[in-house]
């Protein structure tokens, strides 16, 4: 049961002539006995909310930051008309502002055994599965002094997937990636290179290039050309322990992770290559193996969207053991964890040597972008010693990074916004001399 503003201010306006004129009892009651009795009959009146039905359709996925629509149907099973005001209730961070939230109440009408429909706009500011809450209805009587209210309980949940930022760069990969496979071929055979075709004899061509064979079924001498081995496998392994939870910028490095290994996933699979995901800390939270090239995307965010940091040390160990027997046969291990001295001293390098003897191993880490303009800063004394310690910083990381590449790790050291075209341009350098 609720009481209407309407109802509160008629009561009002007929009490306050009474107390001023002739103020007793009688005459209070004489106002608000008939006002009581027309707000029982309006209540009387109201439709009924238990009886209500719900049906939720729309969206069940969403990319953050994009406008997902989620329908529900209100099927009215009663013999009397329903005027309603519904509150279809969602997480605060299913909007980005106040005002998209006030989208969320709706103002219904519907007539005695029939249904309507109300679209709530959900525009998701975080990632991971947004559940629905209740769904209110305040039913009003037809004079709207008097209203039923009640809730149901109506299932529903929007995925919110990654962003996927740097799919911007990709164009311009793509067209880098075409320079070094079959469409742009070399003459010359190296490591990580396989046949491509056979074409005419150029003056001033590789004479330990000519397929003698092939040069007498023909009338021209037959030359070979070559391209970078497909077929490749990439494991991408995410780090979600606590030194992904640290926030860089407005996202947590985990997010900014995720966006790289988006990126070169995509860039990988339209080389032809294999790409699986693990996500570990101390035990594997998500896991990806065996899609073909257009499945791995979608596949990949839909693992990727539930992810959240765990505050917890990463298990090294158990990373590394997890690492081996999902990549088994020699691949390229991408490592998107943190390049801080404790967490890569004290547990990935006493284990590191147990994956660069299989597989060649990149480490790619998210730089915070306040250190290197920290580390600039001058003027006054906090500035100054502002400085030293972000130089510092920057000091203990260069010499983690050169303790990794001594043990023949590639090292790729950026900040959000940089590190994925900077991981996808460490791909195609290490594709294109034949180190896959």
């Amino acid at each position: 049961m609720a009481l209407t503003g309407r109802a509160a201010l008629l009561a009002a306006l007929g009490t306050l002539p009474v107390g001023f004129l002739a103020p007793s009892w009688t005459g209070i009651l004489a106002v608000n006995i008939p006002l009581s009795l027309a707000m029982m009959c309006d209540y009387t009146l109201a439709a009924p909310v238990r009886t209500l039905r719900f049906t939720r359709t729309g969206d069940t996925s969403v990319r953050q930051g994009d406008a997902a629509q989620v329908e529900l149907a209100v099927t009215n099973p009663s013999a009397r008309r329903l005027r309603a005001e519904l509150r279809d209730a969602w997480p605060p961070s299913s909007w980005t502002s106040e005002a998209e939230a006030a989208g969320a109440h709706h103002q219904v009408t519907v007539p005695a055994g029939e249904r309507r429909r109300v679209t709530t706009l959900l525009r998701p500011t975080r990632r991971g599965d947004r559940h629905a809450d209740r769904v209110t209805v305040r039913s009003f009587g037809p004079l709207g002094l008097m209203a039923r209210q009640g809730s149901h309980r109506v299932p529903g949940t929007v995925r919110v997937l990654p962003p996927f930022h740097s799919r911007k760069h990709l164009p311009s990969r793509l067209a880098r990636l075409r320079e070094l496979d079959g469409r742009t071929s070399v003459l010359t055979r190296g490591e990580g290179t396989e046949f491509d075709s056979l074409r005419d004899y150029i003056p001033g061509d590789d004479t330990r290039s000519i397929d003698w064979r092939a040069t007498a079924r023909r009338t021209a001498v037959a030359v070979r050309t070559w391209r970078p081995e497909r077929d490749r496998h990439i494991l991408l392994v995410l780090d979600t322990g606590r030194t992904s939870a640290g926030r860089v910028g407005d996202i947590p490095r985990l997010d900014a992770s995720m966006d790289a290994a988006l990126l070169l996933a995509a860039l990988a699979s339209r080389a032809g290559d294999r790409v699986d995901l693990l996500a570990y800390d101390r035990r594997i939270r998500a896991l990806v193996q065996g899609r073909a090239s257009g499945e791995l995307l979608p596949a990949l965010v839909n693992a990727m969207a539930p992810l959240e940091p765990e505050l917890v040390e990463t298990d090294s160990r158990g990373l590394t053991a997890t690492a081996l027997h999902t990549a088994p046969r020699r691949s390229l291990v991408v490592l998107l964890t943190s390049l801080d001295a404790a967490p890569v001293e004290e547990g990935l390098l006493p284990v590191l040597s147990r994956l660069t003897e299989r597989h060649s191993v990149v480490l790619a880490s998210v730089a915070d972008s306040r250190i290197e303009h920290m580390a600039t800063s001058r003027g006054d004394t906090e500035n100054v010693y502002d400085a030293a310690a972000a130089a510092q910083a920057q000091a203990e990381r260069r010499r983690t990074a050169d303790q990794l590449k001594r043990r023949g790790v590639t090292v790729v050291d950026a900040t959000p916004e940089d590190l994925a075209p900077a991981l996808a341009d460490t791909y195609l350098a290490l594709k294109s001399t034949g180190r896959l």
